[in-house]
């Protein structure tokens, strides 16, 4: 079996694919030719066929030439009035494809992925419009521009590879068909599940954990059970219950609960205490209120079998061999708020939701509070800081009790004498007295190659929380352009990308009929052929920021967090050493801006 990787193009009169067979390391460019394409397909109908958002949208080009129709209009159907490419032509079902797509739901796109990776990300000149058959200049153009996105893909797949090694895992441990690979995570789950599509319409029949001992914050599970907030928003803003709790700022709504100390930096005895797999958990422990009921009792009973399974594994150290019981255990409670899912139970989703949050951030809490300090509480774990070491015995008899009680399972992480560096409940940093440190959030989070934004920032700020060393230091030491790159996208909604330009002030009425005065952009910057670039701060004060442009309303506004003054780098960033016009006092005062938000003020 051999792993091909494609990416097509397509245009009013032409289309093209590109190819590359990684096993054989032969590439195949086939342009304007069903026939070469049939060929090319039937020799592979058995491989897998890798692309980057190819569930969505290659996948259905490709069959849309097999089947003898327009790709232009299946990319139109696609593209321009967001439609599915299943919803295209019957006729796709002739020809099975074992389609793997690289791109998960949480991607901003592949030139994202380019940027973070340090490699070119300048548009083609081609523009996807063109009323008339291309050139074959503007051809050569697209097939470079086309192979460079194929090769990008293999990039991203190797990163990704222990996702697809996990999901080939579960195919065969259930023998499933290959086929099967083009399913996202969550249709695998109902697969394996033996779920049946089902319609609710109790979303909001929610229950309470018999047996919780909720005695001091009775209005927590209250609001959970007012029918008045059966509802997620009110308005345009999320509805939620806000509060104080052991001294510190609590949030619980129908997504979850968390709470911290904001600005927080101390030293102390300090203990996590999370649940191992919680929301599997709670619907092994409570099915009758919480598990999907699209779910056979057969199936009900494998589920409790993989996370038997899953939990064993964990115990033994064996952290790859856990990935594809993940799959279906992480799966399942995303699943059941899908309502095109078989899974589909959205009133399991919110019990199991409302379970976690009334056991861990109510329940654990109330026997912790006044014992030790409450540092920070999630759905499924809590930080503490102890007033002596001695206290550890008590802290672990309350956990005991708790455990025996709802027959959840709490794991410790000791940090004895550490350090913490906490912004919020999402943003923190934590070191025990020998040094290891575990970090969490986009600010102090170890930057792999697909998230590669502002590393040199995360690194001054990891460096001097755990070893002290200054920011000055750390950035003014770095001669690697690459360490400072910001990789900034639009979205659909927005036109263009502006770089500078000037504003003027205006005055306007208002819908009451009042005057006020306004700035409008003068269309004078520059405007970018990219929607996504790679950004640098500079020392040259005629550099100005970027704007991006509203394609509905033409209105104009600052693209977030650039610098007031950057330049853009879109050619391939690796190994290119940093040039004058690189202002490093902008990442210096962003480090120190963002260490405030720690607790820390230099």
């Amino acid at each position: 079996m051999t792993m091909v990787f494609y990416d097509f193009e397509v245009f009013k009169f032409d289309w093209l694919v590109v190819i590359l067979d990684m096993d054989n390391q032969k590439e195949h460019v086939i342009i304007n030719n069903p026939s070469e394409l049939e060929a090319f397909y039937q020799d592979h109908v058995n491989d897998i066929w890798v692309g980057f958002n190819s569930r969505g949208y290659d996948q259905f080009i490709l069959k849309s030439i097999l089947c003898g129709l327009n790709p232009k209009e299946c990319n139109d159907h696609i593209i321009l009035k967001g439609q599915s490419g299943y919803s295209f032509s019957r006729l796709f079902n002739q020809y099975p494809l074992n389609n793997y797509d690289v791109m998960q739901n949480i991607d901003r796109g592949l030139k994202v992925f380019e940027g973070f990776l340090g490699s070119n990300i300048k548009e083609t000149s081609v523009p996807f419009n063109i009323d008339r058959k291309l050139t074959p200049a503007e051809i050569r153009e697209t097939v470079k521009y086309c192979r460079h996105d194929v090769e990008q893909t293999v990039l991203v797949f190797i990163e990704r590879k222990s996702d697809f090694e996990a999901q080939m895992e579960l195919l065969k441990m259930y023998n499933m068909p290959l086929a099967y690979i083009n399913k996202t995570k969550v249709q695998l789950s109902a697969e394996i599940l033996g779920a049946s599509k089902h319609t609710w319409d109790d979303e909001f029949d929610i229950s309470l954990p018999p047996c919780a001992r909720v005695e001091k914050y009775t209005d927590v599970p209250a609001w959970f059970m007012n029918p008045e907030n059966h509802r997620y928003k009110i308005g345009n803003k999320s509805n939620k219950l806000e509060k104080i709790m052991a001294g510190i700022p609590m949030t619980f709504a129908w997504g979850g609960v968390h709470g911290a100390k904001k600005s927080y930096h101390a030293k102390g005895y300090f203990v996590n205490m999370d649940v191992g797999s919680l929301y599997p958990t709670i619907d092994c422990l409570y099915p009758e209120y919480c598990f999907s009921r699209s779910v056979s009792k057969e199936g009900l009973e494998r589920y409790k079998e993989i996370l038997r399974f899953r939990l064993q594994l964990k115990a033994e150290g064996k952290k790859k061999e856990q990935a594809p019981f993940k799959i279906v255990l992480n799966g399942t409670y995303g699943a059941m708020k899908d309502q095109y899912n078989k899974l589909y139970d959205p009133r399991g989703a919110n019990n199991t939701c409302v379970f976690g949050q009334i056991l861990v951030g109510v329940d654990l809490l109330e026997r912790l509070e006044g014992v030790c300090e409450i540092i920070q509480v999630n759905t499924d774990g809590i930080l503490i800081r102890m007033n002596s070491y001695d206290d550890f015995d008590l802290i672990d008899d309350i956990a005991f009790e708790w455990e025996q009680r709802t027959g959840l399972s709490l794991e410790f992480d000791d940090y004895g004498w550490g350090e913490i560096f906490q912004k919020d409940v999402n943003n923190y940093l934590i070191m025990d007295e020998w040094g290891h440190y575990k970090s969490k959030g986009e600010y102090v989070k170890g930057l792999g190659s697909l998230d590669y934004d502002l590393p040199i920032v995360n690194t001054a700020l990891v460096k001097f929380m755990t070893k002290g060393i200054p920011i000055e230091t750390t950035v003014f030491g770095c001669d690697n352009l690459k360490e400072f790159q910001q990789v900034k996208k639009i979205t659909s909604k927005y036109e263009c990308i502006f770089h500078g330009g000037s504003f003027r002030e205006e005055v306007q009425l208002t819908k009451k009929g009042t005057k006020k005065k306004v700035k409008v952009y003068n269309n004078d910057g520059k405007q970018i052929k990219e929607t996504c670039v790679r950004v640098f701060a500079s020392v040259n004060h005629r550099d100005g920021t970027l704007y991006k442009k509203h394609a509905v309303t033409g209105g104009i506004a600052k693209i977030d967090s650039c610098p007031e003054h950057c330049f853009i780098f879109n050619d391939e960033v690796n190994g290119v050493s940093c040039p004058d016009l690189l202002d490093k006092q902008w990442y210096v005062d962003l480090a120190k801006d963002r260490l405030k938000g720690f607790g820390v003020r230099l």
